[in-house]
């Protein structure tokens, strides 16, 4: 059987080209992820029926996934409903943080954990920067980089569990697969602030609006 062949696409490169990555679902699809209760499935429960967009994220300590993921929950169901998607997210830490973080960013899709890294390790995700002079920057992170890392510590100080709710060297990134082992799209991040757009992201798997995160979610029709 041949493996699914996906996108790999810097955002430097996103109107020059693209170059392409092996990724084999194989490899991940009967790894555990836990839900905010502890509860195990295994990963590929995510996509076996559905396009599902995947968003892997650093830790729950870091402040430019707080700024991604406050966005993230800004978009509206009613988009994810029309284009037939889910969206999930996917920490590194211990189920019991999953909650706070919810909270924390006023997200309400689903949220698991992957607390030994194995599925971020299978795909090959990166486990420390790289930073290019190319690079755009994100356009949902809005802390600056002293500030952001204040609050993150604050955050860690201030947890009932004081741990770094991951590996802190640890990157994300973002697929898009579903139904079955399809895998539409892959993105993996070079470093803290190397998001996938979200708007991007979402029309690639299907989402007809181009959402507005400059301040209140806004549905630009195209």
């Amino acid at each position: 059987m041949v493996p699914p062949i996906t996108r790999q696409v810097s955002k430097e490169k996103w109107e020059a080209g693209t170059t392409f990555l092996d990724i084999n679902l194989q490899d991940v699809e009967d790894c555990l992820i836990y839900d905010r209760r502890g509860v195990s499935s295994p990963f590929k429960s995510l996509y076996q029926h559905s396009k599902t967009v995947i968003i892997f994220v650093r830790n729950f300590l870091c402040y430019s996934c707080k700024d991604y993921v406050d966005d993230l929950s800004k978009v509206p169901r009613g988009v994810l409903e029309e284009a037939g998607i889910r969206l999930v997210v996917i920490g590194q830490s211990a189920p019991q943080h999953i909650e706070p973080f919810c909270m924390l960013t006023g997200y309400s899709y689903e949220m698991y954990v992957d607390p030994q890294r194995s599925i971020y390790l299978k795909l090959g995700m990166k486990r420390e920067e790289t930073f290019t002079d190319s690079a755009l920057p994100s356009p949902h992170v809005k802390s600056g980089l002293f500030m952001g890392q204040i609050k993150s510590i604050w955050r860690a100080m201030t947890s009932p569990t004081f741990d770094f709710q991951g590996d802190l060297h640890q990157q994300g990134g973002a697929i898009i697969v579903g139904p079955g082992s399809q895998v539409h799209f892959c993105h993996f991040d070079m470093n803290r602030l190397d998001h996938m757009p979200i708007t991007w992201l979402l029309q690639l798997a299907g989402v007809q609006q181009t959402l507005d995160f400059s301040d209140k979610p806004k549905i630009i029709h195209v």
